[in-house]
């Protein structure tokens, strides 16, 4: 059994996609990041840097006991390899998946939640942090439309963890002022990803526990200042 611990973010719903495509046993558990669930010690027993999402594995391979997996990407590749699914074998192609699942992690998810931020959520306008970071989003999705131009899913040929771990970040391009239109080719991707049920599955998962804590001054002062 897969025990997910997660709320309706990006992060935590590229996790949440990847479960409902497995077809895993999981029982997904909220942590309200906006009322400082995160900081519980428990959590952060085995999740150090008090981010969502984390799992715990209760039936690890080897008969060894519980394993335990925080940052995103990395429950991404544990899942994937243990149900040996949606990341490829061969190393060619393997490689190739881990270049655009980091690419992720390391430059995409940083750049437009920085651009989410100034744009959405701080208390103050700060002009030279939403240009610097927009503009930043702006080159980002031009390097996944130049990708897809020549292919339809971004690694290996197919579907993969790259795609899961990508779309919830890109399908919020209204948050992040970006003009989809500019970019047909990651437009017409989020179209093939969005129908697969089990992506919308993934992405509706604990939202109507999110609907219940408003992102209001105690939010925010949970998140942004602590």
């Amino acid at each position: 059994m897969i025990h997910l611990y997660s709320w309706p973010t990006p992060n935590g719903q590229k996790v949440q996609i990847l479960l409902e495509e497995l077809g895993a046993d999981y029982l997904a558990k909220p942590v309200n990041i906006l009322r400082g669930d995160q900081f519980d010690p428990l959590f952060l027993a085995f999740s150090p840097n008090n981010k969502i999402p984390a799992i715990i594995d209760t039936d690890a391979a080897g008969g060894k006991g519980a394993v335990s997996v925080f940052e995103s990407g990395a429950v991404l590749l544990y899942l994937a390899d243990k149900h040996a699914r949606f990341v490829p074998r061969s190393l060619r192609e393997r490689t190739e998946v881990l270049e655009w699942l980091f690419f992720q992690c390391s430059s995409l998810a940083p750049m437009l939640g920085q651009a989410t931020h100034f744009r959405r959520y701080a208390a103050d306008p700060v002009p030279y942090a939403i240009q610097r970071y927009t503009t930043e989003a702006v080159r980002l999705y031009g390097v996944v439309d130049k990708r897809l131009g020549e292919r339809d899913w971004l690694a290996a040929g197919d579907y993969t963890i790259a795609d899961m771990a990508m779309y919830p970040w890109l399908v919020r391009f209204r948050r992040q002022g970006v003009n989809l239109d500019d970019f047909p080719n990651v437009k017409a991707w989020i179209a093939r990803v969005s129908a697969r049920p089990a992506v919308k599955r993934g992405m509706n998962l604990l939202k109507e526990a999110a609907r219940d804590t408003p992102i209001d001054n105690e939010a925010r002062e949970t998140l942004f200042k602590s």
